[in-house]
């Protein structure tokens, strides 16, 4: 067909849904928008903001993840029984059809922790002596003891975490708000994620979009040099240049998108465009030179040294305080979903010694954040969530046929995450696991649960947040999940 007779017969919708010349796609949008002529923006920007089922309470979220899966006996869930215990044998019968990872079944003992639990705010809540930072906040989170799940490995574990099932090709948590949302921002991406020490052994699949668009996909910022790789241009390409390429690729991929109509070319389109803007949005987020040195100071950023073992090496320290601040910068300036993803703590020996450095590592900067966001008035619409794929088991590592328990297998069948803000009732314990920490007793709350309760509070019904894929329609929660009231404000 003649392309002058192509666009000439276009009706107003293919219009609309293929425009990509250097107006700017998002200019386009406001345009029409503003003329009462676009009835739906995403056919354009797939990151439009949306509505949500009902009104929210949270608007962003921080997800801190630590994979690894920390130790809750020594950090969140104190057990003076195990103390009494220490050395010996669980009865037989708790041991008859559970899976570990390494631990040896025939010589396992338990092993007690020397951690020292003290109450901190008027809730009275019980932390470590490893926390005495968060310690300081302890009114402002909700922390919840009685987590399960059915995954005992780490990367089937930490899928089951972020993306609500324990195997590959599923949306991660922040790809599913920012499908159902949108992102307020429009020079950054709806979904950023920032990482420190080690790589998780889930990588990437923790932030994929799945079969979502890629548009909802996780986007990795590096602490130093571009934020993103390949952002600047490259020697001897202007501007002009740039934006007569993109101008070009917009109109092919228009083109393109109007034969097949495949939703990932708008992906492709909008992407482009939102790399364009971020060469100017993000080198200003990742400079810091307009914040306080008492908010540098209350963060850490200039603290020196590493995390020893599992928890990444030199530097570590300061790549964190570093992100969590950036977390409070990212939300502040629009975007949806934050990831704040660190490794390891899978700390099968020396679990003393380690937990107290990654501990060291999170515990000043986190607290910070939680200060932070309510000074700027952004914590009653920002949820934070402390989680990991499972938490560890009472009983001594043994294997190898070390004779001295140094750290502690992987346990799914009771652990502690936390949240805050965002509509979270703070200062609560809620749940418990029994007097050794072996099975969650009371509240028992599922990772499905976890994400239906997430989902509420970002104003969905969990069960009607679907994307129909191959036939089916899928969501987060799987087939199952229940919000659990008593988190709620």
């Amino acid at each position: 067909m003649d392309p002058i007779q192509d666009y000439t017969t276009q009706t107003r919708r293919d219009f609309l849904a293929t425009t990509a010349n250097g107006i700017g796609l998002l200019a386009v949008s406001d345009l029409f928008k503003q003329e009462g002529l676009l009835a739906d923006e995403s056919l354009i920007n797939p990151l439009a903001p949306k509505k949500p089922h009902f009104a929210p309470k949270a608007k962003n979220c921080i997800f801190i993840f630590m994979a690894g899966a920390p130790s809750q006996i020594d950090l969140f869930d104190p057990k003076p029984k195990l103390n009494e215990l220490n050395g010996q044998s669980l009865p037989t019968e708790m041991l008859k059809d559970v899976r570990f990872a390494f631990i040896k079944k025939e010589t396992v003992k338990i092993m007690g922790s020397k951690r020292v639990f003290t109450k901190h705010g008027q809730s009275g809540m019980e932390l470590s002596d490893l926390l005495p930072h968060l310690g300081t906040v302890a009114d402002d989170i909700c922390l919840i003891r009685s987590m399960h799940t059915e995954a005992f490995n780490h990367h089937p574990g930490q899928l089951m975490m972020n993306t609500g099932v324990p195997r590959f090709g599923l949306p991660s948590v922040g790809s599913w708000l920012n499908y159902g949302l949108g992102s307020e921002s429009r020079n950054l991406p709806g979904y950023v994620v920032l990482h420190a020490g080690r790589g998780s052994s889930g990588g990437a699949s923790n932030w994929s979009s799945g079969f979502l668009p890629s548009t909802y996909a996780g986007v990795l910022f590096r602490t130093k040099g571009d934020a993103v790789l390949n952002l600047s241009n490259p020697q001897g390409i202007s501007p002009d240049m740039q934006r007569h390429s993109l101008d070009l690729m917009g109109k092919l991929n228009a083109r393109r998108f109007e034969q097949i109509r495949d939703p990932e070319i708008n992906s492709r389109i909008a992407s482009y465009e939102l790399a364009y803007r971020m060469q100017t949005a993000a080198p200003e987020l990742m400079d810091l030179k307009d914040e306080s040195k008492a908010t540098l100071e209350e963060y850490g950023i200039h603290r020196t040294g590493g995390v020893s073992g599992r928890g990444g090496g030199g530097g570590v320290m300061a790549d964190y305080s570093r992100n969590c601040l950036l977390a409070r910068r990212l939300v502040e300036r629009g975007v949806r979903f934050v990831n704040l993803m660190h490794a390891s703590w899978d700390h099968h020996s020396n679990l003393d010694n380690e937990l107290a450095s990654n501990a060291e590592m999170c515990d000043q900067p986190i607290a910070a954040l939680i200060n932070d966001l309510k000074r700027r008035g952004l914590f009653e619409e920002t949820l934070v969530v402390w989680a990991a794929e499972f938490g560890r088991t009472p009983l001594g590592e043994n294997r190898g046929g070390n004779p001295k328990a140094t750290g502690r297998d992987h346990h799914p069948y009771g652990f502690s995450i936390w949240m805050a803000g965002g509509g979270v009732k703070g200062g609560q314990v809620i749940g418990a696991t029994d007097e050794v920490g072996w099975h969650a007793t009371e509240d028992k709350m599922h990772v499905n649960d976890l994400h239906a309760t997430l989902l509420h509070l970002f104003g969905f019904n969990h069960e009607q947040l679907t994307y129909r894929f191959n036939g089916r329609d899928y969501r987060l929660t799987d087939v199952a999940g229940k919000v659990n009231p008593k988190i709620l404000a």
